[in-house]
């Protein structure tokens, strides 16, 4: 259900859970063109209504096994403690404090027991539903994580949607080299939901991913129609990873030497 209370910018579904369906699409610009899109489907969790999200379908669950199913150490420090005191503690360092609002993750369902989720994003809101604050979290396909702690700071949302930007510091695709710069474009969920980020270096952009997502009620009915026209979601999309390295690579990029990883977390803005 979406609410419109918050004004004249659309408010966030009310549900403890929903699905968000549409294209992923990414697009090399340099050195090499490339560009694959695809259909994908999301989760929306409120992350404090985990118990009311358990009931929503007999073949969906939270931290054990279903057909799909949501775990929440699958996210943030990956130990399957609660996720909404980790996200406040997050912003709280950031000098954010969210006083009765909420915190929303958009991300991958497990399907059959497997999820890979290369960018989960958290969205949290004050109690009038406003958007104070945003958490990217970035996987690469070597088990690492590193997230983005982003609040909203004055003139970055608009009626056109949350621009912000900061300097990449983790390794993500073996194509690229970790300094560079990511441009994030952001609609917040609610009939939709959009997420575009830029990926630039010193001479301009260099590729550009995004997800455009429409509402879809949470229901045994949905979770079953998704399942059987993208079956096997999550291995679609890290099966789909790879065979597009391998695009890359017969085009002629070369893999880039992994660096250590950086703190598991960052704010943005900080020098």
């Amino acid at each position: 259900m979406i609410s419109n209370k918050a004004g004249s910018r659309r408010a966030p579904p009310r549900d403890a859970i929903s699905l968000f369906f549409g294209p992923v699409m990414h697009a090399r610009m340099k050195p090499v063109t490339h560009r694959f899109s695809y259909r994908v489907y999301s989760l929306l969790v409120d992350l404090d209504q985990l118990d009311r999200a358990q009931e929503a379908s007999p073949v969906f669950s939270i931290s054990r096994f279903n057909l799909m199913s949501f775990h929440e150490r699958d996210h943030g420090p990956r130990d399957g403690s609660p996720l909404a005191p980790y996200a406040r503690a997050l912003f709280a360092e950031a000098g954010l404090t969210l006083k009765g609002g909420r915190i929303l993750l958009l991300c991958y369902p497990r399907i059959l027991g497997y999820v890979f989720d290369p960018l989960s994003v958290y969205f949290a809101y004050d109690d009038q539903d406003h958007l104070t604050g945003v958490l990217y979290e970035v996987r690469n396909t070597f088990g690492e994580h590193h997230t983005y702690v982003a609040p909203v700071r004055p003139g970055q949302l608009t009626v056109s949607g949350l621009r912000q930007e900061t300097e990449k510091c983790f390794y993500v695709s073996p194509f690229n080299p970790v300094e560079m710069h990511y441009g994030f474009r952001v609609n917040p969920p609610s009939e939709r939901v959009s997420v575009r980020i830029l990926v630039s270096d010193a001479a301009g952009p260099v590729l550009s991913a995004s997800f455009l997502g429409h509402y879809q009620e949470f229901s045994t009915s949905a979770l079953l129609r998704f399942f059987l026209t993208i079956p096997l979601l999550t291995l679609k999309i890290i099966t789909g990873i790879h065979y597009e390295a391998l695009r890359l690579w017969i085009k002629g990029l070369r893999l880039l030497p992994r660096p250590k990883p950086p703190a598991p977390t960052n704010i943005v803005g900080d020098k």
